[in-house]
């Protein structure tokens, strides 16, 4: 099993590989890795404001667009002052930030933590959290002929990656968090992605908390980045020619709640039973007779009895 270097020492991540492989997908990406920040979103996020001249400008969610951004200026990186593509990795992020204000831990060595800034143009944002997390499920976990027909990598929707134990049971294995920023006639887009690679400190395997290492054994945070990062360059380019349409069937494969009993904070809509993901990415539920669309945003979507990790 992989273990977390002694400290001191650093991991190597392979950047210089890693950057000849996504730089033809994203001409002008640089990849950097620091050993330590508190967000990688925010880092970037900053970088974008002050290429927009801007330092309050607003930042928004996909299907929040009224969600506002504060953070201290710390720049990292050699690169402070463009929007053009970076791929930052932390190997310690201190202060990870989740969907609707949800801390994210992730420890050294033991997580795999990092954000994609790019602009990106799709002709609707709609069911972008989706398309990612679809892009590593199936970076981590192919779907082959020969793949089992429920994969162990499961979306719950809008933003988590579970590992499957039963159907509608499973723990957390990571989360995504997408914001954009407007920089001038372009809109900024940085996809934060944070994965549990090895049992984090006191949460082991039965814990409530899942990691990649119970599906891919020896697996480390460098080993993971290899797989992940092209797929979401990918996927994100696909997504903006195509949005989400063509992706519903992949995510159906993958859906931890369909069919399954939820309970809901949209208002109207206190609970039903899921029955999947439209076009557009929003959530079917039926409720009382009547079928029930929900948008990301500030609704939160939970199965209804016990879930070891939302």
């Amino acid at each position: 099993m992989y273990t977390s270097p002694p400290d001191g020492r650093h991991l190597h991540w392979g950047a210089e590989a890693l950057w000849q492989r996504l730089e033809p997908l994203l001409p002008g990406l640089s990849v950097e890795v620091v050993a330590r920040t508190d967000s990688t979103n925010t880092r970037l996020l900053e970088r974008a404001r002050r290429a927009s001249g801007e330092r309050d400008a607003r930042v928004s969610r996909p299907g929040d667009l009224d969600g506002l951004h504060a953070e201290p200026v710390t720049p990292l990186g050699r690169r402070a002052d463009d929007v053009q593509p970076c791929l930052l990795v932390a190997e310690h992020q201190t202060d990870g930030r989740g969907r609707l204000g949800r801390d994210w831990h992730a420890s050294p060595g033991a997580s795999l933590s990092f954000s994609l800034g790019l602009t990106l143009a799709p002709r609707d944002w709609s069911g972008l959290s989706l398309a990612v997390g679809l892009a590593l499920a199936d970076a981590l976990e192919p779907v082959t002929e020969t793949a089992p027909p429920t994969p162990r990598i499961g979306l719950k929707w809008p933003n988590d990656l579970w590992l499957r134990d039963a159907p509608g049971a499973g723990r957390k294995l990571g989360g995504i968090l997408i914001e954009t920023i407007s920089v001038g006639d372009r809109r900024m887009c940085v996809v934060g992605v944070g994965l549990n690679v090895a049992p984090q400190p006191d949460d082991g395997p039965s814990a409530g908390s899942a990691c990649l290492q119970e599906l891919i054994p020896g697996i480390s945070p460098p080993a993971a980045l290899a797989r992940v990062a092209e797929s979401l360059v990918q996927g994100l380019l696909k997504f903006q020619g195509e949005g989400f349409a063509p992706l519903v069937a992949g995510f159906a494969r993958r859906d931890v709640l369909v069919h399954q009993t939820v309970s809901t904070t949209a208002p109207g809509v206190p609970g039903g039973v899921a029955l999947g993901v439209d076009e557009q990415g929003g959530l079917r539920i039926l409720a009382e007779g009547a079928v029930h669309t929900l948008v990301s945003g500030e609704v939160s979507v939970r199965l209804q009895r016990r879930e070891a990790a939302c």
